[in-house]
């Protein structure tokens, strides 16, 4: 092959691709400037509200938290406690055990004083049967139920069908919901008829001290793939989701932690078993209908109610997880495809799914090629190096700009890192995760296109390590 051969069909390939990043970064930079103004009006909103007022009043809607659980015996218990400490009136807890194989129901059993209850409920979307309902002796507010195993979506329609709240929150068993993010959560559906369904800020309790399902101590991981995970998050949420608030809503809420109108799920069928991301399937039902009902309605993101996710720390686990959200994610796109580019859906069509398809999507794909040729164009000397340095800082070094960007924003805002060497050390991890962290990743993604094209559904194997145990003087803290 060439020199002449290979440059004749390398250097269009590579500009092409230049441009495409030079076209994402710009957005990107367009989403960053959103969140930040997003987070200006949000402060100024609510300074000086009182969310005390919210615990006495009779009047807030009612919530119904839905936390599925399959083999999380060793967060159940921390999660729970976190969740029956919510600072919240009219709270009411559903633990769905989907089918668990390890000692989660024993570990509910056990910490929770559970007995039996009959089983009578109005059964209004279809699920694996439920084998017993429980009520705690010890916490009147938690029911959990134990049914046969039909993954998450299930496990979230018979909480649905369990539900009693005008709001219902779905989160992940090894979540933790901070006491007040409830009263922060529920702010638009006050404010705003139009609004369907909030979604929060996710962070990585790995590193963190956790004393009762409280995050006591705010640390970041020390260990390189959950540190690099922090960086990632805190730019996933703090500019990805909450810059969508200001140019055409969210098309995700993530499934950790996630607050909706009851009868706005149930009119679209509840969640859809036939996809591993029914978070973002059931919020592109929900916005779908809105537009096809001439009723179209908001999906907010706030910023600063917080839920704390265990992350994985091995590149098996890891890998596997995103190999997943990445299958989900081209099977909501395909389901959902007719709303490409179709102007009956305004904003939604027009321009939020076309950013998931032609970046979100395809983003891994492009990358990789442009990985690729670029290497064959230096072998071949059919680019320069000028160039080859052009592409991967265009490709990269933009792209770390906005995640410093984020990372300082967070703390100018919310001061989250207590240390100095918390700082220092989020600033490293957000320097070297373009380095190795993100090939992985564009490898696993590229895994999960693959799998999505082999029509593979399944969830795979998650080891958890469970909660961070607190230091002494965390310990000491909460005895006194």
């Amino acid at each position: 092959m060439s020199s002449a051969f290979v440059e004749s069909w390398l250097v269009p390939l590579n500009w092409g691709i230049l441009i495409y990043f030079l076209l994402i970064n710009s957005f990107y930079a367009l989403l960053l400037v959103s969140a930040a103004w997003e987070i200006r009006r949000h402060v100024l909103t609510i300074k000086g509200e009182s969310r005390w007022k919210l615990l006495s009043s009779r009047v807030v809607p009612s919530i119904t938290v839905l936390a599925p659980a399959n083999n999380e015996a060793s967060t159940i218990a921390e999660s729970v406690r976190a969740l029956l400490g919510l600072y919240y009136p009219n709270l009411e807890v559903v633990v769905i055990n989907d089918g668990s194989s390890d000692q989660t129901m024993e570990v509910l059993q056990r910490e929770f004083d559970l007995i039996p209850i009959h089983s009578i409920f109005n059964r209004r979307l279809e699920t694996r049967p439920i084998r017993q309902l429980y009520r705690s002796q010890s916490h009147p507010s938690l029911l959990v139920a134990d049914k046969e195993k039909g993954g998450k979506a299930d496990a979230l329609n018979a909480g649905l069908n369990l539900a009693t709240g005008d709001l219902v929150c779905a989160i992940d068993a090894d979540t933790m919901i901070e006491p007040d993010a409830l009263q922060r959560m529920v702010r638009p559906f006050l404010t705003g008829f139009d609004v369907v369904a909030a979604g929060g800020t996710i962070r990585v309790v790995n590193g963190s001290s956790v004393v009762r399902g409280r995050v006591v101590k705010c640390r970041v991981a020390p260990r390189p793939l959950a540190g690099m995970q922090h960086v990632e998050y805190l730019r996933a949420f703090l500019f990805g989701r909450l810059g969508w608030n200001s140019l055409g809503g969210n098309m995700i809420i993530s499934g950790a932690f996630g607050l909706f109108k009851r009868q706005a799920v149930m009119a679209v069928g509840g969640y859809t078993r036939a996809t591993v991301a029914e978070d973002m399937e059931i919020v592109v039902k929900i916005r779908r209908l809105g537009y096809e009902q001439n009723n179209v309605q908001r999906i907010e993101f706030i910023p600063d109610p917080v839920a704390w996710t265990e992350v994985p720390e091995s590149l098996l686990n890891l890998g596997r997880q995103r190999d997943r959200w990445h299958r989900g994610l081209a099977n909501v796109l395909w389901r959902h495809r007719g709303l490409l580019l179709n102007r009956r859906y305004g904003v939604l069509g027009l321009v939020v799914y076309p950013y998931f398809v032609f970046v979100e999507l395809l983003a891994p794909l492009v990358e990789a090629i442009g990985l690729v040729s670029v290497g064959i164009g230096l072998l071949f000397d059919a680019v320069d190096m000028s160039f080859a340095i052009l592409f991967f800082c265009v490709a990269y070094g933009f792209g770390l700009v906005m995640t410093i960007a984020t990372v300082v924003l967070d703390e100018v805002i919310y001061h989250r890192s207590e240390t100095l060497r918390d700082r220092v050390m989020l600033l490293g991890w957000a320097l070297l995760e373009p380095i190795g962290y993100r090939q992985c990743t564009v490898y696993w993604r590229l895994r999960g296109l693959l799998k999505f094209f082999q029509g593979r559904t399944d969830w795979g194997v998650m080891d958890r390590r469970g909660f961070t145990r607190p230091p002494a003087e965390a310990r000491s803290h909460s005895r006194t």
